[in-house]
């Protein structure tokens, strides 16, 4: 019994020195570090461009250090005083994805980007670090913040009309979702609430959000823009909207985003929110979703239950596409001599941080893409764009393809832990 006590007592300090007391280093309002990524397949330089503070904090105030490690980039943010680390948060950007085409070869571009934290009390070191070719993190660019700086923004967020769609309790405790409108005219309000509330039904129609239905809040943010739609250059339409939203990102028709990030983020702040999306009023089949950072859909598309709830895999739990015969603008986009961050991916480099304990003992590895195999947790080959080298958990999943059923158990799993980590 004593040396059970002894080991306990020796744990206590480690306990408590993983705890960070939000009270003690943070205001209930957001901080908004806005910069440009910029470089090319070889390069990032990170361009400081604003910082701003915003009227709410929508996360969870206990668990403030990143545990998961996922995404492209991260960013850290210690206590000057202490030295101690007191916020980070993993993401990915369209930048990354750019820098895997064969136009980041020949060229270089910026894209726009925030770090977005609890505002601080005291001075802060803020460091944004990349993600190498090897797996690791890299520090990239880092600045001290003095919370008091008057150059720092406090504008009034813009007087948008707001709903909200569902709500199951206070931030903090929440998965807290704002919805954006985007190629919606003045006159279609009535229109974009209803859309909300249609994709929003299509996410908790489908486990394990269905279950995990009561930890989330939804909201709706009215943003009308000039014309209907969105801009489709390969078609030569182009729209005036909200958030400058584009079919053919990369030049691949139904891959759309926006880099007009800016208008996104000051259109969010007028909710507390964890995630953004963007729905975009057309018709057409498309969308993209970004680690912690935003996923866009289209609103009235045969298939947009499909796609809403993939992207939104991406954009809050970090899932890989474990697609491989689509085409796609990048290349030689994962290492496979080095594990990818994304759960439901492995090149079997580091498969014990992966599914494994999920696999029954009598599961070959690699898992033969059989129908003996169809409702199997294994390891099939083919996923993230590649067919051979890199591993996917299951033969089909909302992941994969449209067809799919829905969240294949490792899918499920992995969500369950974002969201059990954003809400307890």
């Amino acid at each position: 019994m004593n040396r059970v006590f002894t080991a306990v007592f020796l744990l206590f300090p480690i306990l408590l020195s993983a705890q960070i007391d939000y009270n003690n280093f943070f205001r209930n309002k957001s901080f908004r570090f806005d910069f440009l990524l910029g470089g090319n397949n070889e390069e990032v330089v990170v361009y400081p461009q604003q910082m701003k503070e915003e009227p709410f904090w929508a996360g969870n105030k206990s668990n403030l250090v990143d545990t998961f490690n996922y995404g492209s980039y991260r960013y850290r943010v210690y206590d000057v005083k202490s030295d101690s680390l007191i916020f980070s948060k993993g993401f990915s950007t369209l930048f990354q994805e750019w820098q895997t085409t064969a136009e980041a070869k020949q060229i270089s571009r910026t894209f726009y980007q925030a770090a977005i934290f609890p505002y601080p009390q005291k001075d802060v070191r803020l460091e944004i670090d990349a993600r190498q070719w090897d797996g690791s993190f890299k520090t990239i660019y880092q600045t001290t913040i003095d919370p008091k700086s008057y150059f720092i923004l406090k504008e009034p967020t813009p007087a948008y009309e707001t709903l909200d769609i569902l709500e199951n309790g206070k931030p903090g405790h929440k998965v807290d979702i704002v919805v954006l409108a985007e190629g919606y005219l003045n006159s279609e309000q009535n229109k974009f609430v209803e859309d909300v509330k249609r994709v929003t039904s299509y996410l908790f129609e489908e486990e394990p959000f269905r279950s995990e239905k009561e930890k989330f809040n939804v909201r709706a943010v009215f943003t009308p823009s000039v014309d209907q739609g969105t801009d489709v250059p390969g078609e030569h339409i182009y729209r005036n909207t909200a958030y400058n939203s584009s079919f053919y990102t990369f030049d691949l028709p139904r891959y759309l985003t926006t880099t007009d990030m800016k208008s996104v983020y000051d259109a969010a702040a007028v909710v507390p929110y964890d995630q953004i999306y963007v729905l975009v009023n057309t018709e057409r089949y498309g969308g993209g979703g970004f680690y912690n950072f935003i996923t866009v859909c289209t609103a009235d598309n045969e298939l947009t239950k499909e796609v809403f709830v993939h992207e939104f895999g991406h954009s809050f739990a970090g899932l890989g596409d474990e697609y491989y015969t689509s085409t796609v603008a990048y290349e030689d986009f994962y290492n496979l001599e080095a594990e990818p961050w994304e759960p439901n991916l492995t090149t079997l480099i580091d498969f014990d941080k992966k599914w494994k304990n999920m696999v029954a003992a009598d599961t070959p590895v690699p898992t033969p893409r059989k129908e003996k195999f169809s409702k199997t947790i294994g390891v099939f080959e083919g996923g993230g764009y590649m067919d051979k080298g890199i591993y996917s958990p299951f033969m089909d999943c909302r992941m994969k393809s449209n067809e799919s059923k829905g969240f294949c158990p490792v899918c499920g799993e992995a969500i369950r832990k974002v969201i059990r980590a954003q809400t307890e």
